[in-house]
């Protein structure tokens, strides 16, 4: 693997072009002194518009001869992205023609190593007309219901009626093809299974975005484990809550390959922390972390002295809220923040490599928590992250910490580092809320005409509080900070764009 170690170099097909499913993996293989090579954005999906998947597979058929691996969505690949994968039309006979270019690119270039991961069409938690189909705007509710119900009784019986109820709710139209578009996933992801025991894709994820307890996507996720047992390929296949985050986790199984998996001692902040739980995923926060450890190719640690990093993981005191504070669930006696915030000190000062999850809050970090971390050297940490679900952030942090010991570009990784910062915190946990209620509140699904005023607003808040982060915990390292024009990455609030460099001064 002389090559692979030295300057390896991987194709990246992300679900989209968000900075955390396309900046963020290609950050991590620049600090470790990969090369992360991207098809063109026009072959890629911008928010709803499908890419192009033959512009893909021409792109991907011409690098595959001088690349080591390939980390591939499977819904890019065969229906233009993971968002236009929930709204497209194709046929499976097309989504299965376009996978079959991985069986291709193996015959092209034997040496290449596939790993690929698809997400389980998810059954969403509001009623977003733009990354559902349109007619979800007006019937999620209603699909959802169904899905509760369609699951509640395939894993325990009874509860026909409900399922009748749910279903007499919806106009059939509007039920049948919600449940084709889950049939075709399913029957794409089926066969990424078979390519998988056929030695094909070297490693596998199929994961579940937004999920919870009760749902088609638990249900779809048995089925995938049945058709697991049957071809023999759990040492090789994951399925566990989580999507944006998976090209990081499969970006870090690439780099490390043909070295001992990476040994991670889980630090909670609560002693209750593994059985915290989660909004957005149907398990609790320590069957969480183990899953997404195993899908990087990492395993837990017997104690820190052992550990190849640190895992610091915050968790709620009982389960997570949409709100800060939360007394209730969130922020109680069943965890301590200053104790937590003294061991990552401990750690930090020990000089052992420490990667935080924050997973308090969806959605961005925990404000009482990062005000307590200003007391730490925060650039000496391995790595950070609280965006979005809980398996994002876990994702996340998990390469940050597992690839520490590959850094060779210190000036990337500290990029890294911020720029998770500065989405994390000073966008999603103050900023993001500011602008929306200096818009009225607007529509979190198109802001329309809002969207000039609200980049403006973006811009004018969100950079001095990136230059004062830079110069309180960064500045003073040989490193320059130059940003770029903060803007929003689709014509919604959630996700923004922040263009920073950092370099050697």
């Amino acid at each position: 693997m002389s090559s692979a170690v030295s300057a390896p170099r991987v194709l990246l097909v992300p679900p989209d072009t968000r900075p955390p499913t396309l900046d963020l993996p290609a950050a991590l293989g620049r600090m470790t002194g990969a090369e992360v090579r991207c098809p063109p954005a026009e072959a890629l999906p911008h928010f709803f518009t499908p890419g192009d998947p033959a512009a893909l597979r021409a792109w991907l058929l011409a690098e595959a001869g001088e690349a080591d691996a390939l980390v591939v969505c499977l819904e890019t690949l065969c229906l233009g992205g993971m968002i236009p994968a929930r709204r497209v039309g194709d046929p499976l006979d097309a989504a299965l023609g376009r996978l079959a270019t991985l069986r291709e690119l193996r015959r092209l270039a034997p040496h290449l190593r596939i790993y690929a991961f698809g997400v389980v069409v998810r059954v969403a938690h509001d009623n977003d007309p733009h990354e559902e189909k349109p007619y979800y705007g007006e019937w999620g509710r209603e699909l959802r219901a169904y899905s509760t119900a369609a699951d509640r009784h395939a894993r325990h019986g009874g509860g026909e009626a409900e399922v009748e109820a749910a279903r007499a709710a919806l106009p059939p139209g509007v039920l049948s093809d919600w449940l084709g578009t889950r049939e075709r996933s399913h029957a794409l992801h089926l066969a990424a299974l078979d390519l998988l025991a056929a030695g094909e894709i070297e490693h596998l994820c199929l994961t579940l975005d937004d999920t919870s307890e009760y749902g088609l996507a638990a249900l779809d996720r048995r089925r995938l484990e049945l058709r697991a047992d049957d071809l023999g390929v759990w040492n090789r296949f994951d399925t566990y809550p989580g999507a944006d985050e998976v090209p990081c986790a499969l970006l870090t199984r690439a780099l490390r390959w043909g070295l001992p998996p990476a040994r991670a001692w889980v630090r909670y902040s609560g002693v209750g922390g593994p059985g915290a739980g989660l909004i957005y995923e149907d398990r609790p926060a320590g069957e969480l972390v183990l899953a997404h450890l195993r899908a990087a190719g990492c395993v837990p640690a017997d104690s820190p002295a052992e550990a190849e990093f640190i895992l610091a993981v915050n968790t709620p005191g009982v389960r997570q809220a949409h709100r800060q504070p939360d007394l209730a669930t969130v922020d109680t006696p069943h965890r301590s923040l200053p104790a937590f915030v003294d061991a990552v000190g401990r750690d930090l000062a020990a000089g052992r490599s420490v990667s935080l999850a924050d997973l308090a809050y969806p959605n961005g970090a925990e404000q009482r928590l990062w005000k307590l971390l200003q007391c730490l050297p925060l650039a000496e940490l391995a790595g950070f992250s609280a965006w979005n679900t809980a398996g994002n952030s876990l994702g996340s942090a998990v390469a940050f910490g597992a690839l520490a010991s590959l850094v060779r570009d210190r000036a990337a990784q500290q990029e890294a580092l911020l720029a998770r910062m500065v989405d994390d915190v000073l966008y999603q946990a103050l900023t993001r809320a500011e602008v929306r209620g200096a818009l009225g509140d607007p529509s979190p699904f198109d802001l329309g005409e809002d969207r000039a005023r609200a980049e403006a607003l973006l811009r004018r808040l969100i950079t001095p509080r990136t230059q004062a982060l830079w110069a309180q915990h960064f500045a003073g390292r040989g490193l320059n900070l130059t940003l770029g024009e903060a803007h929003l990455a689709w014509p919604r609030l959630f996700t923004g764009v922040f263009p920073l460099r950092v370099e050697p001064a």
